[in-house]
Order: C-alpha cells, then structure tokens, then sequence
C-alpha cells in the first residue's frame, strides 16, 4: 500500500521536531483543563450555562470524534495536557533534556529516577500492560455517564482525578504510564486511530536493526526515551503509539516518519490483535448504542433512571448496561463468529478468529458515535457562545455573547448525515470483515456482516426513527 512521507518537506519536519508548537498547544489544553475544573466546582450548577460541560462534552467531544480522531488519529495524545506536569516532574524539564553538573543527560530522561529522591521508577507490573483496565474505566465513566454530562461538579471531579491519576502514576512509574495503561480516553483513541490517514513508522527496518543505541527507545541529548515505552521499529499499528513526536527527535538517521497512508490501514494487520482490543470495540459500540438511546431516544424514564445514581432503578439500568456490552454482544458475535466458521474447530480456534472478527466493529463503532455525536453536537453547540462569555455562570458578558439564544444547527440535514455515516461505517465493517476472512480458508464474513447490519439498522432506528 502506498504511502507519502509528509516529514519530507522541510517545513513539516521543522514544526514536529521543534518542540515550541507542541509545548504552546498542550499549554493552552492544560490553561483550559484548568479553567474548566474551576468553572466546575465554582460556577453555576446548571450544565448548559458551566464552561465545564459546555467546553468538554460539546465543543472538545466534537472536535475529538468528529475530526481528530478519524483523520489524525492519535492527534489528540499529542497536544494531551493531562500528562504534563507527571513528565515534568520525571523528566527536571519543561521542555528537552537538559544536561546535569555531570553532563550525563540520562539522569533527566525520565526512564531511570523518581523525582522524589528515595524513590526509583518502577516498570509498569507485566500483568496489567494491556487495555484491559481502560477498559474498566471506560464502562465505568460510561455508567454514570447521565450525571457526568449534566452536572459540573461532578465533571471537575472527573477532570482533577485524571489530572492526580497521572501525576501519581509518574511519580511511581516509568514513562507515560497512565496514558498508555489507565487513561479511558486513550483507549478508545488508541482502537479507533486504526482507521485514521496518519501514522508515525519507521523509514527503513534495516537502518533500525543495525542501530544498536535504539535511541528513540532510551533517549538522548536531543530527546526523551519514548515516553509511552515503545520501539518504534517494532510499529504495525497505531494502538500503542502515543504520536509525541520524541522518537523523530531522537534518531540520529532520520528513519522516522509521519506518514498518509489508505484509510484503515491497520484493520487487517493480523499481527498485534488482542482480545482486550476486541473488547474495548463491543464496549464502544455497546455504548454508543446505550448513549443514542438514552440521551436522544424518546424514553424519558430511561434518562431518568439513568440520571438517578444509586437507586433501584439505576442499579438494574447498571446491571443491564454491563451485560449488554461485556455479555450481550460480544457472546451473539462469538456465536456468528462460530456460525461461519463453517467446521468444527476447538475453542482456541475460535477464540482468535472472535478476536481478529471483532477488528471489523471498529469503523462501524467509530461511525456510530460519529452518528450520535452529529446530533448531540449541533443541538447543543450554541450553548459554547455564551459560556465563553460567562464560563462560570456569574453574569460576566467578556465577550458580549452572554445573552445569545440555544439554537439547533442543521436540524434538517442532520438525519442525511447520519445516515450516510452509518451506511459507510456498515459498508467499511464489511469490506474488513471479507478481508480478514480471506485470511484464513474455511470461513465466511457473511455472519460478521449480518451481525453489522442489524446493529446498523438498530441505530438508524434509534437516531432517525
């Protein structure tokens, strides 16, 4: 498959490897994170007039899964300000290495010390190097996803824990820990960044084998040590590089790239395919399914029960939530999974062609929450314009917009929006799941595809009617 070398023209190498653009972007994400956890547990409750839901689950949720995720896909991880203070403190900089009295610039790499002097960084445990507790994060936060999104306090909270999470992590742990590991955003970023034009690989193979310092792995006077514990000569996919742009700062042959690629490119790369990653694709799928119905659909005691944490209601709502996404429908697709495999084969068998299946689900995922999203966003988008005036609700008018009128946008071409996503994500989960069938001989898409339909045909019914 053809790809094109954007680190080949000079201006684009220069504004990647200049670490000033990157550190003045995630600044002003870390100046509004802040202001957002602020804004949240200080300024008024109600969540259509607080910067806190307004910014971060309209305005930043749009941008993220209407644009960064499917066209630059880990972009959002590279101007993330949620890891930056636990690096500074790793690494005794704001910015690159800086050299010590001893001139051994390995002591501020971040890989070898604590910044607490007692301490030594700590491998993250092998056991729990996978998605598996993203995983739980996500299900989590997805569960009381009807307070977080309507109350600020509640999204404060939230916010700081990410914040204290990921500090505390760089405190005890190497490298970015917490983004790789723990961060539920991530997680999903990091499946769905398999579909996206953009990845960061390696030039030549032959260069990285005969290099034996593997700087992009440890670091040097020009960079830290990858920050998310990857070799970048070991990359065929996008789910776990983080896009921080070190491992092109520090390799001294320039054989790294930023590269455009064919949409989906890492779908049918059988290499690398987990069950923790099949997994994390019915949790979103389950979700954006769950979310569709509970925030647009037109059962008003659903949102209810949702909203009401703790009671009765809401723990049969929970209980129903996590059997629908860990049970439900990863045991139908384990079923049609079998179904067409078209032999009787053992269970071992079976397992890894659930898990290599289930990579189908991912465009039609990131299609579905591009769906929901589409109608989310512009009902609700025009409530930014006067939380930018007034973030905390306290009768400020800075930008003489306090007043404006809630508006829906494009409420007519919205459902044709939908409609076509939804159509294409079904049309893209079926053109993977052939492909990944051809992989092997004695098995058919054709159940795949079905199961990709009916959950297609399940949310137009949801968001259209």
């Amino acid at each position: 498959m053809s790809r094109y070398d954007l680190t080949r023209i000079p201006a684009v190498k220069t504004l990647v490897v200049n670490r000033w653009p990157q550190f003045i972007l995630r600044a002003i994400a870390l100046a509004g994170f802040v202001v957002a956890i602020l804004a949240g547990l200080f300024g008024t409750p109600v969540g259509s007039r607080n910067l806190s839901i307004v910014f971060v689950w309209i305005a930043w949720w749009a941008l993220l899964i209407l644009a960064a995720v499917p066209l630059f896909g880990r972009g959002w991880c590279t101007v993330c300000p949620i890891p930056m203070a636990g690096e500074w403190l790793q690494n005794g900089a704001v910015l690159g290495p800086r050299k010590k009295e001893t001139g051994d610039w390995r002591l501020v790499t971040g890989n070898l010390q604590s910044p607490i002097p007692s301490l030594r960084l700590r491998q993250w445990p092998k056991r729990f190097r996978n998605i598996w507790l993203q995983n739980g994060g996500f299900a989590l936060l997805a569960l009381f996803s009807a307070v977080v999104l309507t109350q600020p306090k509640v999204t404060a909270v939230i916010l700081a824990i990410f914040l204290f999470l990921a500090v505390g992590t760089a405190l005890i742990y190497e490298r970015r820990a917490f983004c790789r590991y723990l961060c539920p955003v991530g997680g999903f970023i990091g499946l769905y960044s398999q579909v996206a034009p953009l990845e960061v690989r390696v030039r030549d193979m032959a260069i990285c084998a005969s290099h034996t310092e593997k700087t992009c792995y440890t670091g040097n006077a020009d960079g830290y040590g990858c920050p998310w514990g990857v070799f970048p000569g070991g990359l065929v996919k996008n789910t776990t590089c983080g896009a921080c742009m070190e491992c092109l700062r520090t390799c001294p042959h320039d054989n790294i790239a930023i590269q455009i690629r064919p949409v989906g490119a890492d779908l049918t790369v059988a290499r690398g395919r987990k069950l923790d990653e099949a997994f994390k694709a019915f949790i979103m799928l389950g979700s954006a399914v769950v979310y569709s119905a509970v925030m647009l659909g037109p059962w008003g005691w659903l949102k209810t029960t949702a909203y009401n944490v703790g009671s009765l209601a809401w723990l049969g709502y929970a209980l129903a939530f996590l059997l629908f996404i860990l049970g439900l429908l990863p045991g139908i697709f384990y079923l049609v999974t079998w179904a067409g495999m078209g032999q009787r084969v053992n269970l071992r068998v079976v397992r890894q062609r659930f898990t290599a299946n289930a990579y189908a689900l991912v465009p039609l995922g990131l299609a579905a929450w591009i769906a929901f999203s589409l109608s989310f966003v512009f009902a609700n988008i025009s409530y930014l314009w006067p939380v930018l005036s007034d973030p905390f609700g306290w009768g400020w008018d800075l930008l003489g917009t306090a007043v404006t009128p809630w508006t829906p946008y494009l409420s007519r071409i919205v459902p044709i929006l939908q409609t076509l996503v939804l159509v294409g994500g079904l049309a893209w989960a079926a053109v993977t799941a052939r492909k990944i069938a051809e992989e092997k001989r004695g098995g058919t898409a054709l159940p795949a595809i079905a199961y990709c339909f009916f959950i297609t045909v399940g949310m137009l019914w949801l968001l259209i009617g």
